[in-house]
């Protein structure tokens, strides 16, 4: 298959794939959006740029990534027509609130809540402009990746001789086997796949077991074979992500 603009991403991410292709893929396509949201083009000075930032917020975990990439300036005007979106909208929901109607529903998680402010708080948490960026850049590489493993053999074989994927990108690979793969093929991949996490996982796993038999006292000479990096790997194996990787800055 013949590579295209759109086919090199999966392939940088088969050769250096490590622990999961699709973990490098995601770090490659959220490093993207960081750029754009702050880095050197300056988006959040574009005013359709900052209105759609304003609806859509920011989670904490990408407010800690913002904030680690370095560019204060940016994080600050961004903040600002944040903050004033989020005050504007306490006014009305503040103004609408009536406590005689602000029950139990809901409490502790069991039902919708009927306050309106925990309504409206609930409904900024659960958006988030960078996430949102990222899910839709990533669901079209998964599409790439399905339609390039129909039609190439070397990625079929780069797929059988990996690492295999850590569990919450397998859960993506499954999902997106069943949806555009079909009969033979789906069973072909499936057939390969499971037994090919299966045994990455194990992998993992002696890696981690020897890591804290290597604190023994009788193992002090032992070598360390595969485990020094057994920890960051594991959690990666586990949850996706690595946790060992600096934090992505802004280019000086």
């Amino acid at each position: 298959m013949a590579e295209q603009l759109h086919t090199i991403p999966i392939s940088d991410a088969m050769e250096n794939a490590g622990e999961c292709p699709f973990c490098y893929i995601e770090r490659r396509v959220e490093n993207h959006s960081m750029d754009y949201v702050l880095g050197h083009g300056a988006s959040y000075m574009e005013a359709d740029i900052r209105d759609m930032t304003d609806r859509q917020g920011f989670c904490r975990a990408h407010f800690k990534k913002m904030f680690d990439y370095g560019n204060s300036l940016g994080n600050a005007w961004i903040l600002k027509t944040l903050m004033l979106r989020h005050m504007n909208e306490m006014t009305k929901e503040f103004k609408a609130f009536n406590p005689s109607t602000s029950g139990k529903k809901g409490l502790f998680g069991k039902g919708a809540s009927d306050n309106s402010i925990v309504n409206w708080i609930e409904e900024r948490e659960s958006s988030c402009f960078i996430c949102t960026s990222v899910n839709n850049t990533f669901n079209a590489y998964m599409k790439t990746f399905f339609n390039m493993y129909r039609d190439d053999e070397n990625l079929r074989k780069q797929v059988a001789s990996s690492k295999g994927f850590c569990l919450s990108h397998f859960k993506v690979v499954c999902q997106g086997a069943d949806k555009y793969l079909n009969g033979k093929m789906r069973e072909e991949f499936y057939n390969t796949l499971l037994p090919l996490e299966a045994e990455n996982l194990d992998r993992v796993y002696e890696d981690i077991a020897w890591f804290i038999e290597k604190y023994d006292y009788k193992n002090k000479d032992a070598d360390w074979k595969d485990s020094k990096d057994a920890v960051q790997r594991t959690m990666q194996k586990l949850r996706g992500g690595d946790p060992s990787l600096a934090p992505h800055v802004i280019k000086r």
